[in-house]
C-alpha cells in the first residue's frame, strides 16, 4: 500500500471506532470483524474476501503507534494536499510532502512501498506489516496472508448422542453410531460415564476446507435409570429394607452388587432407619477412582397383623420405657 493512498482511506471507519479509539479497541473490533469476514469462514465469496483485506489493511497501519502517527497526519493535511510527482527538475510533488516522514527530503530518495530496493532486500511496506500479522507471506498464501491466524484451519466438529444402560455405562462398552453420511463410527465408552456427559474422539469429524487438522466427533451420552441402584459420584447407593427385628436385635443380611454376587453385611442391634452402611471398593471404577457401595437401612413396618400378632406387638410398647423419641426434636424446633 503506499501512503499516497492514506488520502483516500478511512481506516477508522472501515474498522467503525473512533480516533481516539484506545490499541485495545482496536483489536477487539479487528478480530470481531477479522473473524467475520475471514475467508475461510466464507468460501467462494468475493466480497468478503475484499472486505477482509480492507480489515486487515486499516488494522496493520492503526495497530502501529508510528505508522498511526503519520497517517493521523496526512489525513489532517487534507486531500487538497495531495500533489503528483514533479517532472524532472521541479520541486515539491508527492515526495516532499512525504519526505520528513519517511527519511527523505525534497528530491532525495524515494522510498517504494510494496517493491525491493529499500535497503531490505525484499518485499516492504503493507507486505512487511502483514507478514508480521499473519505469519509471512502475501495474500492467498497457504503459508502466511489471511491464513496467518495459525495456519489451516480446523474442519468442523460433528455431534452425536447415544443412550446406554446404567449397567453399560459403569462398565464401559463400544457401541456403534451412525454418521450424518451414513457411515458406522465405532466409539469406545470409558467404564464409569456419567449421564449428559460428552465423549470427545479427535480428528474423528468433518475434514478442514484447506488441509488442516479435521474438526473432531462428540458424542453425548444418556444413561438409562437402574430400578435399584443410583449413582452418587464415584459412589453408587442402594436402598436395603430390613424387619422390625432384624433392627432391634441385629442380623446379617444380604446386600446386591451391580454386576456381581452379592455381599453380607451386619446389621447391628438397634439400628434406625436411615442408617448408611458401605461395602469398600463396590462402587464405580474409572480413571478417576474407585467408589464405594453405600446401602441405606430402610425398616420395613408390617402394614397388616393378626390379631395375636397384634397383642404380641402391644405388650412389646408395653414392656419398653415410656419414652418420646420426637421430644428432641421438638425442643430444637422451638429454639
Amino acid at each position: 500500500m503506499a501512503s499516497q493512498d492514506w488520502f483516500d482511506k478511512d481506516f477508522y471507519k472501515v474498522l467503525g471506532v473512533d480516533k481516539t479509539a484506545s490499541d485495545a479497541e482496536l483489536k477487539k473490533t479487528y478480530r470481531k470483524l477479522a473473524r467475520q469476514y475471514h475467508p475461510d469462514s466464507n468460501p467462494g465469496d468475493a466480497a468478503a474476501e475484499a472486505r477482509f483485506k480492507e480489515i486487515s489493511e486499516a488494522y496493520s497501519v492503526l495497530s502501529d503507534k508510528e505508522q498511526r502517527a503519520e497517517y493521523d497526519q496526512v489525513r489532517a493535511m487534507g486531500s487538497g494536499a495531495r500533489f503528483t510527482a514533479g517532472g524532472p527538475g521541479a520541486q515539491g510533488g508527492f515526495e516532499d510532502v512525504f519526505g520528513g516522514m519517511f527519511g527523505g527530503g525534497g528530491g532525495g530518495q524515494r522510498v517504494r512501498f510494496g517493491q525491493p530496493g529499500n535497503g531490505r532486500g525484499g518485499a516492504s511496506g503493507f507486505e512487511d506489516i502483514l507478514g508480521g500479522m499473519f505469519g509471512g507471506g502475501g495474500f492467498g498464501q497457504s503459508n502466511g496472508g489471511y491464513r496467518g491466524f495459525g495456519g489451516p484451519s480446523k474442519g468442523q466438529d460433528v455431534t452425536a448422542s447415544t443412550t446406554l444402560d446404567f449397567a453399560t455405562a459403569i462398565a464401559g462398552d463400544t457401541v456403534k453410531l451412525s454418521q450424518g453420511n451414513g457411515r458406522p463410527v465405532n466409539v469406545r465408552i470409558p467404564a464409569g460415564v456419567a449421564d449428559g456427559q460428552k465423549i470427545r474422539l479427535r480428528g474423528r469429524g468433518q475434514p478442514s476446507p484447506d488441509g488442516g487438522e479435521a474438526g473432531d466427533l462428540v458424542v453425548t451420552v444418556s444413561v438409562r435409570k437402574h430400578p435399584v441402584f443410583e449413582r452418587d459420584g464415584l459412589n453408587l447407593r442402594v436402598d436395603v429394607p430390613v424387619t422390625f427385628v432384624e433392627a432391634a436385635l441385629g442380623a446379617t443380611i444380604q446386600v446386591p452388587t451391580l454386576g456381581g454376587e452379592p455381599v453380607k453385611l451386619r446389621v447391628a442391634p438397634g439400628t434406625p432407619s436411615g442408617r448408611v452402611l458401605r461395602v469398600k471398593g463396590r462402587g464405580v471404577a474409572s480413571n478417576k477412582g474407585t467408589g464405594d457401595l453405600l446401602a441405606t437401612v430402610q425398616v420395613a413396618v408390617p402394614s397388616h397383623l393378626s390379631d395375636k400378632q397384634r397383642e404380641a406387638v402391644e405388650a412389646l410398647a408395653a414392656a419398653l420405657p415410656d419414652e418420646d423419641p420426637r421430644e428432641d426434636l421438638l425442643a430444637k424446633a422451638r429454639g
